[in-house]
C-alpha cells in the first residue's frame, strides 16, 4: 500500500479520447488517404462530453489523480485567437477533480497541434518555440488557480526515437515504413510525430523551457515537468556499447534541459535487448502485448532506477500499461509493475505517482481503436463504460 500523498491514477490525452478535434493537424492527417491510420478518431470516445462519468468512474474505484491534456488546437483554433468557451470547458473538468478530491495532472501538449502550426513548419519552425509559451501562459492565466502538477510536452524525446526506428526498418525492409507518422504524408503534414532533425529536436526542449518560464511568471508555486518515453535498456555480450548509446539519445542528451524541473515524468512500457548485432528480437515463446511489446513490466523499476541516478528532482510515472483484450494480464502487469515501484520508494527514491495507461480504451494513433490499453471498456456504438477488474485492482493499491 502507498502513503496516502502518492498520486495513483490513470492517464487520457484528449485527442485520443474527447472526439471532433477538428482543428488540429492529426485530423486532417487522418482524412488523409496516404496518412496511414487505419481509421480516424471522429467522436472518439466522447470523453469531451462525458468526462465526469468518466473521472467518476476513477474516483469510485479507489484512485486519487487524473493525468489528461488540454487541446492546443481547441483552445487556439487560429493562429492568436483564443476560445474561452474551450478554457471554460476545461476549467469546468479542473473544478470537478478538485471537488471530488482528484489530483489533476495536466499536460499541456500531448502530440497533436493545431493545424495552423504544422501550416507554419510545426516543430521544425524556430516559431513554434514562441507560438507554445504563448498559448501555455493563456491556458495558465486562465486554469492555473486549479493546477498542481503540469507536463508541458509529452514524450519530448520521441523525434529522435522515431527517426532511429524508421531508418533501422529502412535499412531492413529497403523501403517506406508507417511509424508514428507514414513517411510519404511527411510531405504535408509537419506533426510533432514527424521524425525530426536534429535541430528540431533541441527546438522541442528549448519550447518546453520557455513554456516552463511563461508559467512561473504566473504562478511560481505550480510543479513544472515534462515526460520522456523511457526503455528499459539492457545489453547481452557484445552490446554494451550499443545500449549505453541508446540511453543517451533517450536521456541523457535531454537531461540538460530539464535537470532542474520541479519533477520529470517518466514513460515507460517495455524493455529492449542489445546485442553484437543491435536491438534483439524478442525471444521466441516470450509473451507479447497487442501492440507487439514484450510483456515485461520489470522494465519501470529498472528504468526508475536508472533515471534517478542523473536527475535528482521528483519522479512521477506518468504512462505505463499494456495494450491487451485479456484483462488478467493487466491485474498482472499491475501487480508487478506496482511492486517495482513500491521497491524504488522502499530505496528512497522520490516518486510521486502512478499513472496507468490508460483510464479508457481509446484512439491509438495510426492503430485506431483495435489495440485496449485502458481500465474501462467502451461500446463505441452507444459509448457506454463498463469498469474492468483492472480498474478495481489498481485502485485498491491504495
Amino acid at each position: 500500500m502507498f502513503d496516502k500523498s502518492f498520486l495513483l491514477g490513470a492517464a487520457t490525452a484528449a485527442h485520443q479520447v474527447e472526439g471532433n478535434n477538428i482543428h488540429s493537424d492529426f485530423w486532417s492527417l487522418e482524412q488523409d488517404k496516404n496518412g496511414g491510420f487505419k481509421e480516424p478518431s471522429l467522436d472518439a470516445i466522447d470523453h469531451y462530453n462525458l468526462w465526469k462519468e468518466d473521472i467518476t468512474l476513477l474516483k469510485e474505484a479507489g484512485l486519487n489523480a487524473y493525468r489528461f491534456s488540454i487541446e492546443w488546437a481547441r483552445i487556439e483554433p487560429e493562429e492568436g485567437v483564443f476560445d474561452q468557451k474551450e478554457l471554460d470547458h476545461y476549467k469546468a473538468v479542473l473544478e470537478f477533480c478538485r471537488s471530488i478530491e482528484v489530483e489533476p495532472i495536466v499536460t499541456l501538449h500531448h502530440f497533436s497541434s493545431p493545424k495552423w502550426l504544422t501550416d507554419k513548419g510545426g516543430w521544425e519552425n524556430p516559431q513554434t518555440i514562441d507560438f507554445f509559451a504563448r498559448y501555455c501562459k493563456h491556458a495558465t492565466q486562465s486554469l492555473g488557480h486549479l493546477l498542481g502538477y503540469v507536463c508541458t510536452i509529452n514524450e519530448a524525446n520521441m523525434g529522435l526515437q522515431l527517426s532511429a526506428i524508421i531508418a533501422r526498418y529502412l535499412k531492413q525492409m529497403g523501403g517506406n515504413v508507417q511509424v508514428g507518422v507514414n513517411l510519404d504524408a511527411r510531405k504535408k503534414y509537419n506533426t510533432f510525430l514527424t521524425p525530426r532533425t536534429a535541430e528540431a529536436d533541441i527546438l522541442v526542449m528549448k519550447a518546453h523551457q520557455q513554456a516552463k518560464i511563461a508559467i512561473k511568471e504566473i504562478f511560481p508555486n505550480l510543479k513544472v515537468g515534462l515526460t520522456l518515453s523511457l526503455h528499459d535498456l539492457q545489453a547481452e555480450p557484445g552490446g554494451e556499447e550499443a545500449a549505453e548509446r541508446e540511453w543517451n539519445n533517450e536521456f541523457l542528451l535531454y537531461l540538460p534541459y530539464f535537470k532542474d524541473d520541479d519533477f520529470l515524468g517518466v514513460q515507460n512500457y517495455t524493455r529492449e535487448v542489445f546485442g553484437k548485432d543491435g536491438i534483439q528480437a524478442v525471444p521466441k515463446g516470450n509473451e507479447l502485448t497487442q501492440a507487439d511489446y514484450e510483456f515485461y513490466p520489470e522494465a519501470l523499476e529498472h528504468v526508475l532506477r536508472r533515471v534517478a541516478q542523473s536527475f535528482k528532482g521528483d519522479l512521477i510515472v506518468t504512462e505505463n500499461g499494456i495494450a491487451s483484450t485479456d484483462d488478467s494480464r493487466r491485474v498482472e502487469f499491475i501487480r508487478r509493475a506496482i511492486a517495482g515501484v513500491q521497491s524504488c520508494i522502499a530505496s528512497g527514491l522520490p516518486i510521486k505517482g502512478y499513472m496507468h495507461w490508460s483510464l479508457i480504451d481509446n484512439f491509438e494513433w495510426q492503430q485506431g481503436f483495435k489495440p485496449k490499453f485502458g481500465l474501462i471498456a467502451v461500446d463505441r456504438t452507444t459509448q457506454a463504460r463498463f469498469p474492468k477488474e483492472s480498474l478495481g485492482f489498481l485502485g485498491s493499491m491504495r
